[in-house]
């Protein structure tokens, strides 16, 4: 839950803007009172001042919030213990200063370990119940397919609806999914349709999250670090909860595991609903699409789509992952021609999610806006670059490594995060941040798929350095695309902030 806000900050000067205009972080204290004839207004539940309410320019008063802004006139916007102050906190730190962030934080770090334990959980129980490998491998690959549906036919969800509303529905509902898992006598069938719920829940909620942080963080840095945090627990929760799943499976039943989710899930509303505001929906019912939700889903998808600068950032989000994902993919087999044992076969598997946190935490936290984005495309274009290493088929040290340095080009997001806000409407971007989730995860089982049918043809090391050479020859092709989209550079000129990410776009 997150606390309240500092009782005394100081002014906040205004920070560095995004390409995407000068609006500031959404205002995000937890209780923050009324202070009485000031005409100030601070945190997320402050009631009205006493005195005349001011907001920036339009006159001497000020406005306690999350963000700090200034424009015309004299008033001045400033942060009540949430956006920091310029010198003050920088980097990650920035981020966890603001109340409702850390709600968030604390939400996902809950579902997410719910979600990965319930993973081998199912796996588990369904084998036990069927008996059937292949029943029981589908428990992961329905967490990944469903994403298309979901991503497309309820995209418009995230814009239509309140943020809040759609993410605590979006948990009740997996809550409602997992419990009906721990009832005995649940078939097969059930729990794996069941699982495809999930998954098509899942695209909905991580796209309304993402948005979500705009409204906190404001669109400038601080959304981008954001955005890397909630990756970062993501890829962390892959390596504990793999662990505690594994250990829990040893002393209780699957089912008692799956209750553990139920539980995650029912925290992490509770956790949303009373730990962050309530916001209104970008976009009223049907505007500019049609009342229906999938019909205005779809028509919101092709819109998005036919804007060819949305749509090169968009491949630029999902092609070099599919790429990326081969080596991991094959690892059990490649394992098993190096003759490694289960410990083996561990290391292997965390190689890629140790090199994306590492490359994560160092590059967020040692790089400001204008250095991130400047490696933004040179590293998206040589992301599946070390795959080739895996021609000369490799031993466990050196294909350990070569995980290591694939998992790391995970960096390049940190830049693009901020180009793809900026390139698209406020009132869809809701709708645009559930189609970049779902097509990531969509294109990422694509690209599981295909490496493991090709390992039915040809030798598994020689599978994931074709992956490497195809990879780096289309990643070069959407680096093309994106730098033949990017907005001229802003004007240099006073008003310009000299990090403002929009720079450098075009630059390499």
């Amino acid at each position: 839950m997150p606390t309240p806000p500092d009782p005394a900050p100081s002014p906040i000067p205004a920070g560095p803007r995004g390409p995407a205009g000068p609006r500031g972080p959404a205002a995000s204290g937890a209780s923050a009172g009324p202070e009485a004839g000031t005409g100030t207004e601070t945190g997320a539940g402050a009631g009205k001042a006493a005195g005349t309410e001011a907001r920036a320019g339009s006159g001497p008063g000020t406005e306690a919030g999350a963000g700090a802004e200034t424009s015309a006139g004299t008033g001045t916007e400033t942060g009540a213990g949430t956006a920091p102050a310029s010198g003050a906190r920088s980097g990650y730190r920035a981020v966890f200063a603001v109340p409702e962030f850390r709600a968030v934080f604390a939400a996902h770090l809950m579902s997410m370990l719910g979600v990965v334990v319930s993973e081998i959980a199912l796996s588990v129980l369904v084998y036990r119940i069927s008996g059937s490998p292949l029943l029981s491998a589908l428990t992961f690959a329905l967490g990944l397919l469903p994403y298309l549906v979901g991503g497309t036919l309820l995209a418009q969800a995230a814009d239509r609806f309140p943020a809040r509303r759609v993410l605590v529905v979006c948990d009740l509902l997996c809550a409602g999914c997992a419990a009906v898992m721990v009832v005995p006598g649940t078939p097969v069938a059930v729990l794996l349709g069941l699982r495809c719920l999930s998954a098509a829940i899942a695209p909905v909620f991580g796209g309304t999250r993402a948005a979500t942080l705009g409204d906190i963080l404001g669109e400038g840095d601080l959304f981008v670090l954001g955005r890397s945090v909630i990756r970062i627990v993501s890829q962390g929760a892959q390596l504990a909860g793999f662990a505690v799943g594994g250990l829990l499976l040893t002393v209780v039943a699957p089912r008692a595991v799956l209750a553990v989710t139920v539980a995650t899930f029912l925290g992490s509303a509770l956790v949303l609903r009373f730990g962050t505001r309530r916001r209104p929906a970008r976009a009223a019912a049907g505007a500019g699409h049609g009342g229906r939700l999938v019909g205005s889903s779809l028509a919101g998808a092709r819109a998005l789509l036919a804007d060819r600068r949305v749509r090169a950032l968009l491949l630029l989000s999902w092609v070099p992952p599919m790429f990326v994902v081969a080596p991991e993919a094959l690892a059990t087999p490649y394992a098993d021609t190096l003759g490694l044992g289960p410990a083996g076969l561990g290391l292997l598997m965390i190689g890629m999610p140790v090199g994306a946190i590492t490359s994560e935490v160092l590059v967020g936290s040692l790089l400001g806006p204008a250095a991130r984005a400047r490696l933004t495309l040179p590293v998206a274009a040589l992301a599946t670059l070390p795959a080739l290493g895996y021609a000369v088929r490799p031993s466990l040290a050196p294909a350990l490594l070569l995980l290591v340095l694939t998992g790391a080009g995970i960096a390049y997001t940190l830049g693009l995060d901020q180009w793809f806000l900026a390139a698209v409407p406020e009132q869809a971007r809701g709708t645009a941040l559930t189609l970049m989730t779902a097509g990531l995860m969509t294109t990422q089982g694509l690209g599981m798929a295909l490496a493991g049918a090709a390992a039915e043809l040809w030798p598994v090391h020689r599978v994931v350095a074709g992956a490497g050479v195809l990879g780096t020859v289309c990643g070069l092709l959407v680096v093309a695309e994106v730098r033949r989209t990017a907005p001229p550079p802003a004007p240099a000129g006073p008003s310009n902030n000299r990090d403002s990410t929009a720079r450098h776009m075009t630059g390499g």
